[in-house]
């Protein structure tokens, strides 16, 4: 494959954060292993405005290679959309989406080209041993499982965002405007030819992730109101069980007191039931209002992102 009209052919997007030590060695193992492919590519890092001198280092680097382009966002808003921004800019046929930790290591790019040269359009790495924590680990897999379960979107937690993709998948990507974003959710929607290879995860290069559990939960309450309505659907069906026990309950207590005469109900169980009740109705209230708040986030049209600088 060639690329045309002076494009190149491989783009290489890494969102930064908090990566000011990191950035020179990240550089120099993208350039030295897609090197191996080709000298025709770029690699575009996006600063998600970390409070350290990430900026700064990735305008070294520009200058010191042109191939080298640098965005700096306005504020941080977050790493799958500072992904998106990486992508809005890149021009390769084929599109690598690595993170800056190295924790994702840039000498499995050439394994993912070849086997994307086979005839997929989608080459996922797949981490059979992640060098994480136990409790990283722990987080990452039930975030993922209820993540799977929630919004109807089967993800692994073994894959990330690491990955090389034909242009015509980030094409399809791209039109995806909405303003809550996760990218392997996003790959996942818009179908094409995909596998998964296995990778070797290396331990991170410097500091610690910024995802807590907090995080995770935050992120996974956004990606299942923005992927799926089964928390409403899950909601009506409640509701019906309830009322159907509340029915049955009430045939119960009629054929009781037409068999053995009436008695006095019990205070404790009238006002369990009241309570009981009460909360479901506020949860699912709120379970609607969320709802209600993120579609008006996403009538509002505001920009994804803001650049505030680049290099190119």
């Amino acid at each position: 494959m060639s690329p045309e009209n002076g494009k190149p052919l491989i783009s290489v997007v890494s969102p930064v954060y908090r990566a000011e030590k990191i950035i020179p060695k990240l550089v120099e193992l993208i350039i030295r292993e897609v090197g191996r492919i080709t000298g025709n590519f770029e690699i575009i890092l996006v600063d998600d405005c970390g409070p350290d001198n990430s900026w700064k280092e990735i305008q070294r680097c520009a200058k010191e290679d042109s191939r080298v382009k640098g965005l700096k966002l306005s504020r941080n808003f977050g790493q799958h959309y500072a992904i998106t921004a990486g992508l809005d800019y890149a021009q390769g046929e084929w599109i690598v989406v690595i993170d800056c930790d190295l924790q994702d290591r840039p000498e499995e790019i050439p394994a993912l080209y070849a086997k994307a040269l086979e005839g997929y359009d989608i080459v996922l790495a797949r981490r059979e041993e992640r060098k994480d924590g136990f409790f990283k680990k722990l987080f990452s897999k039930l975030f993922h499982i209820t993540l799977t379960f929630l919004s109807g979107t089967k993800l692994d937690n073994r894959v990330a965002n690491f990955g090389i993709y034909n242009r015509k998948v980030i094409e399809a990507t791209r039109q995806m405007r909405e303003s809550i974003r996760f990218f392997p959710a996003m790959i996942k929607w818009v179908g094409f030819r995909s596998v998964s290879v296995p990778v070797t995860h290396a331990s991170r290069e410097e500091g610690k992730t910024s995802y807590n559990l907090k995080r995770l939960l935050n992120l996974a309450l956004d990606i299942i109101l923005a992927y799926s309505d089964k928390p409403i659907r899950i909601a009506i069906k409640t509701g019906f069980i309830i009322s159907a026990l509340a029915l049955l309950f009430a045939v119960y207590n009629i054929f009781k007191a037409l068999t053995f005469g009436f008695a006095v109900s019990g205070y404790a169980s009238l006002i369990a039931s009241i309570w009981f009740l009460s909360g479901l109705i506020i949860a699912f209230i709120g379970i609607v209002g969320l709802y209600v708040g993120k579609t008006f986030e996403g009538v509002k049209n505001r920009p994804i992102y803001i650049v505030d600088e680049k290099t190119f």
